[in-house]
């Protein structure tokens, strides 16, 4: 029997978390990160960029709880993909203004920053190389890096700044999860994706459709990593999207083959992972 292979058209779509303060996180998305606010309640709010569907959903929960990082399964980081490298650098000149502590990373593939919103929710902001200039290895995996982003001819680049431009994306989504194996049984052989590097010994990056990636999974909170409560800030769901009803109605038979249960939820027909990760699948 054949595996299951995602779409190569799937990608990602809204990520939703959940925060201790909706008032500061709005601030913080909005002006900081630059999302443009669509709707607002007392306690949700959905952000996305011009002429996009919502990219970011947030939720304030009651009695929020904090893990210590790195301690528990879930979010690692969500990752925002700009359309250009000259978006990219005036996103990153407009930061600076906020001196905020900014991580980066060339890539190869890519060059990133990274930060953390107000409740320590890790975010990615970041523009791909041109695929032409991706490298495989002898196993046929990407070749990637964490070497020192020219930041230098970044900032040459940059424009006026007006909010994350049209085109922005969510890029992929980078989870701690308990165990390797785990993970590959229900990304790989549940919801279909390639494998298309091991990272080092703790982490495995899987896309569809040969993108670098559009889920990392690690396990640097430690091998056997408990869930995070269900009142603690972090990931609520993640959002998988597929080109077409047929391919959507695929992906949810090839769960169940996998003998992984689907359940019928407002967000769409939605799985989660071994470690408490929920990952909804809709069409596009």
């Amino acid at each position: 029997m054949n595996r299951y292979s995602i779409h190569p058209d799937a990608h990602m779509g809204r990520v939703q978390l959940k925060v201790s303060q909706i008032e500061r996180s709005v601030r913080y998305y909005s002006e900081v990160i630059g999302l443009e606010l669509t709707s607002r309640t007392d306690t949700t709010a959905e952000f996305g960029v011009e002429g996009s569907g919502v990219l970011l959903g947030i939720e304030e929960v009651a009695d929020a709880q904090t893990p210590r990082p790195q301690s528990v399964t879930g979010l690692y980081h969500f990752a925002i993909l700009l359309p250009s490298r000259q978006a990219l650098g005036t996103t990153l000149r407009h930061l600076a203004e906020y001196g905020l502590s900014i991580g980066q990373g060339d890539h190869l593939v890519s060059e990133a920053f990274y930060l953390n919103d107000p409740d320590g929710n890790g975010i990615e902001i970041y523009a791909d190389r041109p695929r032409s200039q991706w490298q495989t290895d002898a196993k046929g995996e990407y070749v990637m890096a964490s070497d020192p982003v020219d930041v230098e001819s970044l900032l040459k680049l940059a424009g006026a700044w007006n909010g994350l431009p049209a085109g922005t994306l969510i890029g992929h989504v980078h989870l701690h999860v308990g165990n390797l194996p785990a993970a590959r049984e229900f990304y790989v052989d549940g919801l279909g994706f390639d494998v298309v590097l091991h990272f080092g010994g703790g982490a495995l990056f899987v896309s569809a459709g040969g993108y670098h990636h559009h889920m990392g999974l690690n396990t640097w909170a430690g091998v056997g990593a408990p869930a995070a409560p269900a009142n603690a800030v972090g990931l609520s769901y993640f959002t998988i999207e597929y080109p077409n009803a047929e391919a959507l109605d695929r992906a949810v038979e090839a769960l169940r083959e996998a003998g992984i249960e689907v359940a019928n939820t407002p967000e769409g027909p939605s799985a989660l992972d071994p470690f408490g990760n929920r990952a909804v699948l809709r069409f596009a």
